[in-house]
């Protein structure tokens, strides 16, 4: 389409967002619509010999652009917003009237930089409105169908964030943020005054590193009544005390004043198959053993009540090649808190309650006490993952065993007897639209699920707002301090069935 001395685009042009190199130049543009933004799989874009006196701000939204020529036009700026083409290797803009600092920039230090200074210098956009909190209809027929004394209905809430670990936090990963927002001191201060603004009863956090637990987070929520349960990823037993701070894992924090803590409970994935000769197989070694995840496990009790909680919180390993070793992973979890609940139910009860409550509740099997397991499972709702939480059982011919041998678990399948389902499957939608949100990946990976038979959804934390990722390409940014964005869900506590 060069050198046909067109003076418009047809806004048809910008439905075919499969086009992935566009060639416009040597005609007598003036103007480039906002709708080009529509072409997100450009990888070229070439608008040079034109009479464009402006470029519109939307061009930053096609983070796929890897060459940009707007050579000889009449340009005297370039809009902050490209600071977000973090893919852009050449921007062509000699034949251009611009400013010195752009002009001296890209001919002394390249493309490169330019982006760079582009993106630190983009005028912070307007902040998202507030997410809506939607009530779930809890009138169902759940609660106390005896007559006579019914204690009060116990609820609680429960947040689950990936806080994005500041080692994690590259430029190479985030090249699309401003430096300023990539910063762990601006990033901790986000961090801590969203987990403030929520209050949540329960707060489950991954990707947090030994350092920012001991030195910020045990201390920052102590201030606010929580006590905390962190387990560092296995790697951190073999290394010495400077290097093992900088290793993640998982902290859990709960508000002391409605649980105390009874147990905690570390479950390392690559030392579980050491305890089983079947499980000792060539793939298991090479796949699963390989990855040093975590989950950490923690023991409540109610204060008031004396009801029990069982609360996991897990990162399961996130390269999509590896969609077995998630399967397993996730396995070995539920088959920990199968043994650990089956443990915690046989504990006495707990005898000082409040005036409100006249006796604790009695578990006769694990599978009866409230039990919530929160975490970024690197998995979508259409993985074996999902799959084996919500429905308890995966065959042995499930396509995410990716056809190798773990001993018992692809030779009889997995199972599990807890009724789990996911808090936000409780919504019409059936999830949020994503959880973690970057210009490569808008998806649901992290998630709450809760038992079913002891604890029912009553609220959850709505979707970001629309209008407001229209102008995003991606987190983190000034508003959100990681590429994931916290679930957080109210549950009532069902009384145990007799």
């Amino acid at each position: 389409m060069g050198g046909l001395k067109l003076k418009s685009l047809s806004e048809a042009l910008f439905s075919y967002d499969f086009l992935t190199t566009l060639y416009i130049p040597h005609n007598s543009l003036t103007s480039l619509s906002p709708n080009i933004a529509r072409l997100n799989s450009l990888t070229i874009l070439d608008v040079s010999s034109n009479k464009l006196t402006s470029l519109p701000p939307e061009l930053g939204m096609i983070t796929t652009l890897q060459h940009l020529f707007v050579f000889d036009n009449h340009l005297t700026s370039l809009p902050p917003e490209l600071g977000s083409l973090h893919q852009l290797e050449e921007l062509g803009v000699e034949g251009n009237p611009l400013t010195d600092t752009l002009l001296s920039t890209i001919q002394k230090e390249g493309t490169a930089s330019l982006v760079a200074y582009l993106r630190d210098s983009c005028p912070v956009p307007l902040p998202p409105s507030e997410r809506d909190w939607i009530t779930i209809d809890s009138d169902l027929s759940t609660h106390n169908h005896h007559h006579g004394y019914s204690p009060p209905p116990e609820t609680f809430t429960t947040m689950c964030y990936n806080i994005l670990c500041e080692r994690y936090a590259t430029d190479r990963m985030y090249g699309y943020t401003p430096s300023w927002a990539l910063n762990w001191e601006y990033r901790k201060d986000l961090i801590l005054q969203e987990l403030m603004q929520y209050g949540a009863d329960i707060i489950c956090l991954q990707e947090v590193d030994v350092e920012q637990y001991e030195d910020f987070f045990v201390q920052s929520l102590k201030d606010q009544g929580y006590e905390g349960v962190f387990y560092p990823k296995s790697r951190a037993r073999t290394m010495g005390s400077e290097e093992r701070r900088h290793v993640d894992g998982c902290a859990t924090f709960f508000k002391t004043a409605m649980f105390q803590l009874i147990e905690r409970e570390c479950v390392e994935f690559n030392q579980i198959p050491m305890r089983s000769e079947s499980h000792k197989t060539e793939d298991m070694f090479n796949r699963v053993m390989t990855k040093d995840n975590i989950a950490v496990i923690a023991l409540l009790e109610h204060r008031q009540s004396g009801s029990r909680q069982i609360v996991a919180n897990v990162h399961i390993h996130w390269d999509p090649e590896f969609r077995d070793v998630k399967l397993i992973q996730t396995a070995m979890l539920m088959d920990q808190i199968s043994e650990i609940s089956s443990r915690f139910a046989r504990l006495p009860k707990r005898t000082n309650l409040s005036n409100n409550y006249r006796v604790a509740p009695s578990y006769t099997d694990g599978n009866q006490i409230p039990t919530i397991i929160c975490g970024d499972f690197n998995s979508i709702p259409q993985s074996g993952v999902y799959d084996y939480l919500s429905k308890g059982l995966i065959p042995p011919s499930h396509p995410d065993f990716c056809q190798n041998n773990y001993g018992p678990y692809t030779q009889f399948g997995i199972k599990h007897a807890l009724k789990l389902k996911s808090a936000y499957s409780n919504l019409d939608s059936k999830e949020l639209p994503f959880t973690n949100y970057t210009p490569g990946f808008k998806g649901v990976i992290d998630y709450i699920w809760y038992s079913t038979d002891s604890l029912q959804v009553i609220g959850l934390l709505g979707k970001i707002d629309d209008a407001y990722l229209k102008k995003v390409v991606g987190f983190p940014n000034a508003h959100f301090a990681s590429d994931h964005v916290p679930v957080l869900a109210e549950f009532k506590v069902k009384p145990v069935a007799s």
